[in-house]
């Protein structure tokens, strides 16, 4: 059964906004006494935070679907709905958030480092908070905004100071055992470290982790074998240690072209060049592997490198290694520039800064893009004809219409409002008087009574009681 995991994909949903209430107070002698409809409440986020208890994304990897809750729906007499409460999702320090198409969207690394993955929908507004002076009994309100809903990928890279890398078997795995208190599953034949495994070393006053990393071979870079799987966790570390096998089985195989390949391997992954490097010969405890240790270990200090001699079996060499690896931690750490507290710079937004674009496509379609525009659409209620002025209001009064005839928008022709998946398209009229004025009956809007009988026979209606009462004003039936 898989216990380490290092990569999912992971499928988001923020709580929806609950949505306003349209209520009227009514109470003894006194049956209007004006809009009490509450606000609903805003939908729960899902935010990533770093828990440094967290080692591995298996939790994720069989409950791939995560939702906040959603905001609660606003009430009568000023009652505003409950807030969604907000999901928090644990997850292991190092861990880098991606978008389906690669692109970096946080890095997570130190205790406690979030990310909101998903925002919560706005909760609408109830008609008591839509109330003004010409619009003194709203019979509308606003709808709660969906949550955000996205796919996004988890990758893990192992925070780690001190990484092993070489060639399956080349007792990477024992080296790790003996070092720190880590238990990795140690055997004969390669391969046997399948994920990575990480252990804490103490040296003096240093303490440093080390991970060993599954066994690279030729064309690891590119996905062979488990090199691509796993490079990743070599990115973060401070040192790279080369271990080779003095006592390989393999007659076509050396420590020093061992060296070279793993060293290709790292070059074409990338991002590495900087590290510096430890060459660690290792079993040397064997006869044959102390003779080859005593031939390479000149060629392999003429390169430049820090060559140790050590055998997890004999326990020999080990001290110094560890050591040495502390010694260049200490100055990589002390190299590091102080982090300082991350400073808030609030930009607002320019005033004359309408905040929406308006393109002409090659069907004809006028589309209109920008936050507030698409945020108003969401929250309309299109069954509420009121809504649908009011909505038409705000959009005149944002500039929509100015720009639509600006560029070159006339009534009849075809407008969006939003993205081309998710858009609201209608036919642009354009507004000449204020809405406000214009409305009669709570929940309707006369500009938008035209294509409706039921509407129009009311009118019609009213139209011959006001002819009749115009006939008998005045009548007197004693005359």
């Amino acid at each position: 059964m898989t216990t380490f995991v290092d990569r999912v994909e992971l499928h988001v949903a923020a709580g929806n906004g609950g949505h306003g209430c349209a209520s009227v107070h009514r109470e003894k002698f006194k049956p209007l006494g004006g809009p009490d409809g509450g606000n609903g409440g805003r939908g729960g986020d899902v935010t990533l935070v770093v828990d440094q208890s967290v080692t591995t994304l298996l939790d994720y990897h069989h409950h791939p679907h995560r939702k906040a809750t959603n905001g609660q729906p606003g009430g009568g007499d000023h009652r505003t709905g409950k807030e969604g409460q907000d999901l928090v999702l644990p997850v292991p320090d190092g861990t880098v958030v991606l978008d389906r198409q690669g692109n970096v969207l946080a890095d997570l690394v130190g205790q406690g480092t979030a990310f909101v993955a998903g925002q919560g929908g706005r909760g609408g507004l109830g008609n008591a908070a839509l109330a003004s002076a010409r619009r003194k009994a709203p019979g509308f309100a606003l709808l709660g905004e969906p949550g955000e809903a996205r796919d996004i990928v988890l990758e893990l890279k192992t925070v780690a100071d001190v990484a092993l890398v070489g060639y399956p078997s080349a007792g990477k795995s024992s080296l790790i055992s003996v070092l720190s208190a880590a238990k990795p599953k140690i055997a004969d034949y390669p391969f046997t470290t399948l994920v990575p495994n990480l252990g804490v070393v103490t040296a003096g006053e240093t303490v440093y982790t080390i991970a060993d990393v599954p066994g690279l071979i030729p064309g690891a870079s590119q996905g062979k074998g488990l090199g691509l799987e796993f490079l990743r966790h070599v990115e973060r570390c401070s040192v790279l240690v080369h271990v080779l096998d003095t006592a390989t089985l393999e007659s076509d195989r050396d420590p020093v072209s061992d060296l070279d390949m793993i060293e290709e391997e790292l070059k074409l992954y990338g991002g590495l060049e900087d590290r510096p490097r430890i060459v660690v010969l290792n079993k040397i405890d064997i006869p044959d592997g102390q003779d080859l240790a005593d031939m390479i270990r000149p060629d392999l200090e003429a390169r430049g490198y820090r060559v140790f001699e050590a055998s997890a079996v004999a326990r020999t060499g080990l001290k110094e290694l560890s050591f040495a690896l502390a010694g260049i931690i200490a100055e990589a750490r002390a190299a590091k520039p102080v982090e300082e507290a991350t400073r808030i710079v609030i930009r607002p937004k320019a005033v004359d800064d309408a905040g929406f674009t308006v393109t002409l496509e090659e069907d004809g379609i006028y589309r209109v893009r920008g936050e507030k525009p698409e945020r108003w659409v969401r929250q309309t209620d299109f069954n509420n004809d009121e809504a649908v002025g009011y909505l038409a209001d705000r959009l005149a009064r944002l500039g929509v219409e100015d720009q639509l005839r600006k560029a070159g928008a006339r009534a009849g022709d075809g407008v969006a409002i939003g993205a081309e998946d998710n858009a609201v398209v209608f036919d642009w009229e354009p507004t000449v008087t204020a809405g406000a004025e214009m409305l009669g009956r709570r929940g309707e809007d006369h500009r938008l009574e035209e294509s409706r009988p039921a509407a129009q026979r009311r009118r019609d209606r009213e139209a011959e009681r006001d002819e009749v009462a115009e006939e008998y004003r005045g009548f007197d039936p004693f005359s």
